[in-house]
């Protein structure tokens, strides 16, 4: 190319390129008098104008841009473009029309005879992002309800409710039951006077009937056009739109949650918006699921109790009748069968002991708060009856949230254990490694490394490896005084308090036990 080239095709107005974009741009002179305007910025321009200031061709050039369009003066853009032309500096922003109900990303560039501006229409993307955020809002507020643990489950769903309607600019939102072909609302946030909590109808005669038939979402964006006026449900309810989902119980039916309106919809329910009802129908499953649950567990518990008082007072009346007939029979006759006699209904009392503990207890956590683990073990030490045995606590600095009277008993019903089956003797063969040989025991009670729980240890022959997957099964004894029900306990008081038990190895021998998953803080 030459010097004398041109930077323009030949024969192409560059008017007609501007015409082609989808930006509108227009310019100004120094006086505000409207000088270009490409063909979108002509559309513009004119849907703004005053009636008045239009000429009969609808053109623009040659109008003063402010005595034509009022409304725009004392707004941003009028602030703007005489920001930009006093300093001649370009200006950019981004703004609300309110005349035109449009958003414009706006770029202004200066020069000593005007001023030439480039209009883009961003409403839709404005729109969306205002969309993604209403969504996050209330993505938020229904974490901020869902893991509230002081709002009860209906107090929750009626939060939720409210959530749905405003997410979703619709009046009413209801939880629905339906039994035996009718409709039961049964927690709502609704003006329409037929939506109220409380309210039931015929399913035939309800939107419901549709949305149970579905695997999805039933969405109505206009009623009337979409073949609802002779429906019984439009008849009663009149709701010109409406969205909602099956709500389930372990994949049974339970009833519908739904958001409606008596006036139809601008415009259809977006993808978003949907999986947000879905979110929703999801949550209230799952918290009746859990609500079910818990009604079941509570009625089983009060069952089991009532059964372990029955049996507690049926098993202990002859049993005190038979402890009292051995203790007249010790001192009327000497019998080597009398101490036997003795240790037998010893070990009856016992085991009822363990069984209503089970029973009454079970994984029950009261009140918990941070305990110290060193002053609490030799409290459990004092009632273990530990004869010739000896306490060592390493743990003089560990503390960890727990339910202190169940702790106790972890604690009591492992050092029973130890005192029970463990001996500074000689290991005894496998087949009968924990058998009791002796009270001369130490136990030790220390904290693990970086505070992951705790351990209680002792320097007797041990569990073989074999037998520790079963110490902790209900019943599971290998001594005929022993009761089986002890290191259950242990196993059931960790549990409820979300620790893990284990038992293995000490080191130099013995049977140690780790409770780990604790919430520790060493200090």
């Amino acid at each position: 190319m030459d010097g004398s080239s041109s930077v323009s095709a030949p024969g192409v107005d560059p008017r007609t390129i501007l015409d082609r974009m989808g930006d509108g741009v227009f310019a100004v002179d120094a006086d505000w008098q409207i000088t270009y305007a490409n063909e979108p910025a002509r559309e513009l321009l004119e849907s703004a104008m005053a009636d008045e200031a239009l000429d009969d061709d609808g053109t623009v050039d040659g109008h003063y841009l402010w005595e034509s369009i009022p409304e725009a003066v004392d707004t941003t853009f009028y602030d703007r473009y005489h920001e930009a032309l006093e300093s001649q500096e370009p200006v950019s922003f981004q703004e609300y029309y309110e005349p035109l109900g449009t958003w414009f990303d706006v770029r202004a560039f200066p020069s000593d005879s005007g001023l030439s501006v480039s209009l883009r229409d961003i409403t839709e993307q404005r729109r969306l992002e205002q969309r993604r955020q209403e969504s996050l809002e209330a993505l938020q507020r229904l974490y901020a309800v869902s893991s509230d643990r002081d709002r009860s489950f209906g107090r929750k769903v009626d939060a939720i409710l409210r959530i749905g309607t405003e997410y979703l600019d619709l009046d009413n939102g209801f939880l629905t039951r339906i039994e035996q072909g009718t409709q039961h609302v049964e927690r709502s946030v609704a003006a329409h006077p037929k939506l109220e909590a409380g309210e039931s109808c015929p399913l035939d005669e309800a939107y419901c009937k549709r949305t149970i038939e579905l695997d999805h979402l039933l969405t109505v964006v206009n009623a009337a056009d979409e073949g609802w006026e002779e429906d019984p449900a439009y008849d009663r309810f009149g709701l010109g739109s409406y969205i909602g989902g099956r709500v389930e119980i372990d994949g049974e039916l339970y009833g519908t949650l739904c958001f409606a309106d008596v006036d139809r919809r601008e415009e259809a329910f977006t993808d978003t918006q949907r999986t947000f009802v879905e979110l929703l129908t999801r949550w209230v499953s799952y918290e009746l699921e859990r609500q079910q649950a818990r009604t079941q567990l509570r009625r089983e518990r009060d069952r089991l109790e009532e059964f372990a008082s029955v049996v507690s007072h049926d098993l202990r009346n002859p049993l005190q009748t038979a402890t009292g007939r051995a203790d007249l029979l010790a001192e009327t006759v000497e019998s080597d069968h009398v101490e036997p006699l003795r240790r037998s209904l010893s070990r009856m009392e016992t085991l009822i002991e363990d069984l209503l503990t089970l029973a009454r207890e079970g994984m029950k956590v009261e009140a918990v708060r941070s305990v110290d683990l060193a002053d609490l073990a030799r409290e459990a030490w004092e009632t273990t009856d530990p004869d010739d045995a000896r306490l060592a606590v390493g743990a003089d600095r560990l503390r960890l949230r727990a339910d202190e009277s169940r702790l106790r008993q972890l604690l009591e019903n492992l050092f029973r254990n130890s005192v029970e089956h463990g001996s500074t003797g000689s290991r005894p063969e496998a087949d009968d490694s924990v058998e009791h040989t002796g009270p001369d025991v130490t136990v030790t009670v220390g904290a693990l490394p970086e505070g992951r729980g705790f351990y209680v240890a002792d320097d007797g022959p041990g569990i073989p490896e074999a037998e520790r997957g079963k110490v902790f099964d209900p019943g599971y004894t290998t001594t005929e005084s022993g009761t089986g029900f002890g290191l259950s306990i242990v196993s059931e008081i960790a549990t409820a308090h979300g620790w893990t038990v284990s038992a293995t190895d000490a080191d130099g021998g013995g049977a140690r036990f780790e409770v780990t998953g604790v919430d520790a803080v060493v200090e």
